[in-house]
């Protein structure tokens, strides 16, 4: 039995493991979040601290120099919202 729990490991499926270098940005991890960042341009300042303080690097700058969240990959923590100097971030729902 004990021989069996040792090798077992090696039977199991791979799922989300990053088995290769340079492969992380297939895994679309941010299904899942029930809030997500909405931002309001008329208040936004184009300062890029949500892209700086995001801790998945889902935050880049767009052609009109806004820092939209790319949901496939945003996990809905808030932290964008919360260090946004201009309060222009909000969590939402929808």
């Amino acid at each position: 039995m004990a021989n069996l729990a040792l090798c077992a490991w090696q039977k199991l499926e791979l799922g989300t493991a990053i088995t290769e270098p340079g492969n992380a940005a297939q895994l679309k991890t941010g299904d899942w979040k029930t809030l997500h960042p909405v931002t309001d341009q008329e208040k936004c300042i184009k300062c890029g601290m949500c892209s700086v303080y995001c801790p998945e690097f889902c935050i880049h700058e767009d052609s009109e120099g806004f820092y939209p969240a790319d949901l496939f990959y945003c996990k809905g923590c808030g932290i964008c919202a919360n260090e946004c100097p201009k309060k222009a971030i909000t969590m939402t729902m929808d």
